[in-house]
């Protein structure tokens, strides 16, 4: 094996390792983000369009939860958001809560996201990782050798 061959093998097989530790930082990321959103003892409501009575520990149920909570907070602000209400109105702290946590809620679905990502490129790079693998252990075939009968290593 050449030295290009050789060193072809080594990028793959660094490349598929760092698939491996980003499919494990993934689902850490993930774990933690379900495990954080559990501790938070929080249940979509019962009158959400999907998921109701769920435990929110998934970026689905979070989508869920948010979704009930700005139609329960236009529902008590009369369909006015944090910035189309007077400053002095009581309902406006009613309005920053629900905004509040719609964010922490969606920050948590963008964090699944994330989590999901890295783990599908980890997958990714463990596929590129192999394939650079097995190409550098082929011997090329060349029009010379190809041309003089010579036998291929596949």
């Amino acid at each position: 094996m050449n030295n290009g061959a050789r060193t072809a093998r080594i990028i793959g097989a660094i490349t598929a390792i760092a698939g491996l530790f980003l499919i494990i930082a993934g689902g850490v990321t993930w774990g933690t983000v379900s495990g954080r959103l559990a501790d938070e003892k929080i249940t979509v409501a019962e009158d959400a369009a999907s998921f109701a009575g769920q435990p929110v520990t998934s970026p689905w149920t979070a989508f869920a939860e948010a979704d009930i909570i700005a139609h329960h907070a236009l529902e008590a602000t009369e369909g006015k958001t944090y910035a189309e209400l007077d400053r002095e109105d009581p309902l406006r702290a009613t309005a920053m809560n629900g905004s509040f946590l719609r964010a922490s809620l969606f920050t948590s679905v963008v964090a699944f996201g994330v989590a999901a990502l890295v783990m599908g490129l980890g997958l990714l790079f463990i596929l590129v990782g192999y394939a650079v693998w097995v190409l550098a252990g082929r011997s090329a075939v060349t029009p010379a050798t190809a041309a003089q009968g010579v036998p291929v290593t596949v």
